[in-house]
């Protein structure tokens, strides 16, 4: 299940959220020369990674940031930069530019704590923006449960797009980390389960405030759940009705007009219609009088 937009368009510029998805992809590409010498990269992460064994031996609290702007391939770089990119444009909307980044960064700092003390004598990096981003879903979902995703969905041949309600698919969400987190170690599965999880608590948590200045409940109640900006409804493509007739054949020439049934003026006017149906079906072309010469 891959979501690939949102039907909740920003109201403003959302700089920041430019700005986080130019330094993931360029910070990725500048240790990109480092993909060749397995060492000099698994050194490179052990410095800037969250290793909870080191931070658990206080040292290392600056990787609690930095380790949100490293990623471990492509396709680990280009799911965040999916999520951050549908979602954390109307999140900016919500906080303000340099609000939204705090909170952000905030986010992906509590994401690796949890992480930390689920495995806190682990050896294995941490990177990765995945907890920060989890944060933005979780706000995302208090403010717009009702917003419409469009989504992917491959199952072995069944290849289809549909619009779910956001709760629906964050929610789908939510449930696979935490079924990743209690189906192994922590460490164990290459995946920062909790950190994904975790970070969705706390991103929900800390948008709460905000909620409730909205009115709480009352939101909901006056907004039912969906983006007040009116770009954001789906709108139904009316598709026009065909209505069907009997097969003709073409007629034959007709030599009271120029250029016969094959003219631009179109096919001859039947006479004599059999039903009101047929009525109603021909077209009525008038004759174009001859000059007398």
């Amino acid at each position: 299940m891959f979501p690939l937009r949102d039907h909740n368009p920003s109201l403003t510029t959302p700089w920041v959220t430019y700005a986080l998805l130019a330094a993931n992809i360029l910070i990725f590409l500048a240790y990109q020369p480092l993909t060749g010498e397995p060492y000099q990269l698994m050194r490179f992460f052990q410095t800037w990674g969250m290793v909870p064994a080191r931070v658990s031996m206080g040292e290392g609290w600056e990787t609690l940031v930095t380790s949100q702007f490293l990623h471990g391939g492509w396709l680990h770089l280009g799911g965040n930069m999916l999520f951050l990119w549908i979602f954390g444009d109307n999140m900016e909307d919500e906080w303000g530019h340099l609000p939204f980044l705090l909170f952000y960064l905030v986010c992906g700092a509590a994401a690796a704590g949890l992480q930390l003390a689920a495995a806190p004598l682990s050896r294995t990096p941490m990177v990765g923006a995945s907890g920060a981003i989890a944060g933005v879903l979780g706000g995302y979902l208090l403010l717009f449960p009702r917003a419409r995703v469009d989504v992917l969905i491959i199952i072995i041949f069944f290849i289809r797009i549909i619009a779910l309600p956001a709760w629906v698919m964050l929610g789908l969400w939510l449930i696979f980390q935490l079924l990743g987190g209690l189906g192994g170690p922590a460490d164990g599965a290459g995946v920062a389960y909790w950190a994904h999880a975790g970070g969705f608590v706390v991103g929900l948590a800390l948008t709460l405030p905000l909620w409730f200045l909205r009115g709480g409940p009352a939101y909901w109640h006056r907004t039912h759940g969906r983006p007040q900006n009116p770009d954001s409804r789906l709108v139904a493509t009316p598709v026009p009705r065909v209505r069907r007739g009997p097969l003709r054949t073409a007629p034959d020439r007709d030599p009271d007009r120029p250029g016969g049934a094959s003219s631009p003026w179109g096919p001859p006017a039947r006479r004599g219609a059999d039903t009101d149906d047929e009525r109603r079906d021909i077209t009525r072309i008038p004759r174009v009088p001859r000059r007398r010469r």
